[in-house]
């Protein structure tokens, strides 16, 4: 059916109402404990989802039908657990009932994958690594090991950039301007908590880092915010002298608790000189 300019299909269906119908469809009534005799359709009932949603069937009804306004961000929660949507399918759901996302809900997900690995391993030699929300670096390749940190010396709980800033006094002194870059990974640092709604990983990691570096405490508390983006990074290497990265960062599809970051040598010479490094 053609969708009208309201975001309707006709005669009545909305594009939510189609959805819901379509997710409905596609559950085993036996999975949750529903008689899966005489049924017309496959699928669970209208009333069976209401049941599971804790909603009535009347107002779940009126939502396939494309009648009764808008759900509230509760009542698509609510249907999002009863129908077992995916992080995916969740967010479909509210961009459809709320024409916005779901509130953040902060998950710590699998291991980086050996594919996005083989990622990070073919960039060589441009630095990159993956983090996570609370700047945890989960998976690097050589060329970060070798420029940056060799991240696989350390015990896993300090793997963590704000940590090694803020607390290691080897990667505080490759650092040119390291009260530049100590604001501006604060800032980038509560921004990505946000985003990623990782309230209480972050209060547990502020709370130690506060107490362990002034410096730290004090940049937090100013609460400034900005994206992490891209720029450019200078650094003392004990072997390779003054080295200029561009640095960028990257979203990872479908994993919102990771980041890539990639550095790359700014100039072929400094390129050249990591190759080298890794030879």
């Amino acid at each position: 059916m053609a969708e009208n300019g309201t975001g309707h299909y006709g005669h009545g269906e909305s594009r939510l109402g189609a959805y819901l119908k379509d997710r409905r469809a596609k559950l085993d009534p036996a999975a949750f404990g529903f008689s899966a005799e005489r049924r017309r359709t496959r699928g669970l009932r209208r009333e069976e989802v209401a049941q599971r949603a804790n909603i009535s069937t009347t107002w779940y009804t009126w939502l396939e039908q494309g009648r009764g306004g808008a759900p509230s961000a509760d009542v698509l929660e609510r249907i999002a657990r009863a129908l077992m949507l995916t992080d995916a399918e969740r967010e479909h759901l509210f961009l459809l009932g709320l024409n916005r996302l779901p509130t953040l809900r902060y998950s710590v997900g699998e291991a980086v994958t050996p594919r996005l690995q083989r990622v990070l391993d073919a960039l060589n030699p441009s630095p990159a690594l993956i983090k996570t929300a609370t700047w945890d670096v989960v998976a690097w390749n050589r060329a970060a090991a070798a420029v940056l940190t060799d991240y696989g010396t350390l015990p896993a709980a300090q793997r963590n950039i704000l940590r090694l800033i803020f607390c290691d006094p080897r990667v505080r002194a490759a650092q040119f301007d390291w009260e530049g870059v100590a604001r501006f990974v604060v800032c980038a640092f509560r921004a990505d908590a946000a985003r990623a709604g990782a309230d209480a990983p972050v209060r547990a990691l502020v709370e130690d880092l506060s107490r362990q570096s002034p410096e730290f405490a004090a940049l937090w508390t100013a609460n400034d915010v900005s994206h992490f983006g891209e720029g450019v990074k200078r650094l003392r290497h004990p072997t390779l002298g003054t080295l200029e990265l561009e640095y960028s960062a990257f979203a990872v599809d479908g994993r919102p608790d990771l980041t890539m970051l990639v550095y790359n040598p700014a100039t072929p010479e400094d390129a050249e000189r990591v190759r080298a490094l890794l030879a």
